[in-house]
């Protein structure tokens, strides 16, 4: 076994590549660029190389920089995580050529699968069921138009070298397939650099089912069960759970000899995914499909682990190192139900645009330590509660790299009684300071269709009506914990001089106090009304509500209303009060009704950056007359793209920056005169 290895990667899957290496007695390095120097990974690491800048190009996508740290620190092996360098070839080979073990396939095996078209046509071969599409060499677009038509619509556009749901298009209509290729090799071109484009005809009620696959030197390869992944947003997957409901013992066995018969085919070692696509048959069974192998650790892996106690990230090291496989497939076993939830800074409301800005508060669930939460194969239970986070309370999340916060796993005995644990997980997971998607995982969690598993990647938009749009936390419940906090800390602060008191006493008659408060942008004037007998009234307009209070802890707060009693955790930060209950969250700020009563119009005719990026294309220029709807100009921010379009009918004044600037969030990008 190795000594010591560097983690060539950052956040959330260095720090569980450290816990594994701890547990084992494996010194290990981590790299960070300089918005990372105080990062979580590093503390989690025994010794840290700065490699570079804030953008992955100039840090966490340097190979010399990296490999150099290696040499210098006497580091053995090198564990690429996943992302970054996880599934470059000539990375791979280039330790190899210094002596150095990367903790991943041989070079040849990601060049296989690297690139969709030919690791397609390398299936075929192998006996692997494919999609019908078009995975031609010939990037010819009018050729391209010709394949799709021929396939038949809907299509589907996929980045040859692509991954994680970037330079992927659905295309219903012919009239629709210039643009939307397009934008498919800009954004790949971007990503990958390379806009060669594969086609497809796409799968109406798709299920993503993928297969964990592993290979050793010793000519063993085995496949440890299913995840399903069918809960995506913009093509990249929310929600994830093991083993997959509904699939029947023959057809977890046709796929996973499948899977292995796709890893066999490139001489795979290590871990690896086989994705596939599943569509339901008339007799209830699933057909599948080939899709792509991801030739590392996936993001999702913690729901296998959960389900058969093994440390994947330790089988990982032990088949570098030299080892066979710890187990046969005759010895794996499932147990009970797994599912994860991707925690990531980002508005859902707004099409899930990324979000940037400081954890004030990052509060988890009671969650078990990594080495309590996988139990080394014997069989017993998984832990209830697993929290895998890159992240500290304090920590910002950075423009420069992906927007996950944290990953929260659940298991339970089933997959009902592991729902239960997962939407209890989520209602206690308390983050400030910036947008999150926790309270959509918990609407997603209880819509009818996850609730009785009718998967497949449409999900979300099936369930639309309920997952967006709903009321946050009731007003006066909000106000009601705002208020109990207020006074709480109030009190806290107060010692024993009458003087100094502010309980509003009165020789008769009532104490009036107002807060202002803005909830989802509209300003609501709240009055706390105290009798001279002490009872309490919360006011909101021309409703009242019986209000008492009393304090557990700074942060936690019983409220009643009317006779109901709800306990809050209310954290403030600057204006910003956030109140938590098990129903729901909600945002409050305090604002200066003075001030407030000035004229707060916005300015027409701008158009901004909803947050920090790349301008990667102009789609008008000063004098054109654009419609209400019309996409005018692209950004590029935390690896996803975000067109920004016209909000009426009007005519480009000005173009304040041009294609390749960097931009900050609120940044006039143009401007533009509304049609008269």
């Amino acid at each position: 076994m190795f000594q010591k290895i560097l983690i060539a990667n950052r956040g959330e899957i260095a720090c569980r590549v450290a816990a594994t290496a701890r547990r084992l007695g494996i010194r290990t390095v981590a790299v960070y660029s300089d918005t990372d120097a105080n990062a979580k990974h590093v503390a989690a690491c025994d010794e840290a190389v700065h490699i570079g800048g804030n953008a992955p190009r100039d840090s966490y996508l340097r190979s010399e920089r990296i490999l150099e740290a290696a040499r210098a620190t006497g580091a053995q092996a090198i564990h690429p995580g996943y992302g970054f360098l996880s599934e470059n070839e000539e990375f791979a080979q280039a330790c190899a050529d210094a002596g150095i073990v990367f903790i991943g396939p041989p070079a040849s095996a990601i060049k296989a699968m690297g690139l969709k078209a030919e690791s397609k046509q390398l299936m075929e071969k192998a006996g692997v069921p494919l999609v019908p599409g078009y995975h031609g060499a010939d990037q010819d677009p009018a050729l391209l138009k010709r394949e799709a038509d021929r396939i038949g619509y809907p299509v589907l556009i996929k980045a040859s070298a692509g991954g994680g749901g970037k330079g992927m298009r659905i295309v219903t209509k012919a009239d629709e397939f210039e643009a939307a290729l397009a934008s498919c090799q800009r954004e790949a071109r971007n990503s990958f650099g390379d806009d060669a484009v594969l086609i497809e005809r796409y799968v109406t009620r798709p299920r993503h089912i993928e297969i964990q696959v592993f290979g050793d030197t010793h000519g063993h390869c085995i496949y440890l069960f299913e995840r399903d992944c069918s809960v995506q947003r913009r093509h990249q997957k929310v929600l994830e759970e093991a083993p997959a409901p509904g699939m029947s013992e023959a057809r977890r066995r046709e796929m996973g000899a499948a899977a292995v018969a796709a890893a066999k085919a490139v001489g795979y070692v290590g871990a690896g995914t086989v994705e596939f696509i599943a569509e339901p048959t008339a007799d209830g069974d699933l057909r599948f499909f080939f899709m792509e192998m991801n030739t590392r650790l996936q993001v999702e892996h913690p729901v296998t682990e959960a389900i058969t106690g093994l440390d994947l990230v330790e089988w990982q090291l032990r088949v570098a190192a030299g080892e066979p496989l710890p187990l046969k497939q005759d010895d794996l076993r499932i147990h009970g139900h797994a599912i994860e939830a991707r925690i990531c800074a980002e508005n859902p409301e707004a099409n899930f645009l990324p979000a940037t800005g400081s954890l004030d508060v990052y509060r988890t669930p009671q969650a078990a330590q990594f080495e309590r939460a996988v139990n080394v194969g014997d069989g017993a239970p998984s832990a209830p509660v697993r929290v895998d986070a890159g992240v500290r309370e304090g920590d910002a999340i950075s423009p420069h790299y992906d927007s996950m916060i944290a990953k929260l796993i659940v298991w339970g005995a089933d997959r009902a009684q592991a729902l239960a644990r997962l939407d209890a997980a989520l209602a206690q997971t308390h983050i400030v300071g910036l947008q999150t998607n926790v309270a959509f995982l918990r609407r997603v969690a209880a819509s009818r269709s996850f609730a009785q598993a009718d998967l497949d990647t449409a999900l979300i938009e099936r369930e639309r009506a309920v997952l967006f749009g709903q009321p946050a936390l009731a007003l006066e419940v909000a106000a009601a914990g705002a208020i109990a906090h207020v006074l709480a800390h109030e009190a806290a602060g107060e010692g024993a001089d009458p003087w100094s008191k502010r309980d509003g006493w009165r020789l008769h008659g009532a104490a009036v106090r107002r807060f202002d408060l803005e909830a989802e942008g509209t300003h609501h004037v709240v009055r706390l009304v105290r009798s001279h007998r002490g009872e309490a009234t919360l006011t909101i307009g021309d409703r009242q509500w019986p209000f008492a209070a009393t304090s557990r802890r700074s942060t936690q707060h019983d409220v009643t209303l009317a006779g109901r009693r709800w306990t809050l955790s209310v954290y403030a930060v600057g204006e910003r009060i956030a109140v938590f209950a098990p129903e729901g969250s909600a945002l409050l700020h305090t604002i200066d009704p003075i001030a407030h009563a000035a004229d707060a119009a916005g300015e027409g005719g701008r158009l901004t950056a909803p947050m920090p990026g790349k301008v990667i294309a102009l789609l008008a220029k000063a004098g054109d007359a654009v419609k209400k709807g019309q996409a005018l100009a692209v950004m590029e921010a935390m690896k996803m793209e975000h067109t920004i379009t016209a909000p009426c009918d009007g005519t480009v004044a000005e173009l304040l920056y041009a294609v390749g600037d960097q931009v900050l969030e609120g940044e006039e990008l143009l401007r533009l005169e509304a049609a008269a």
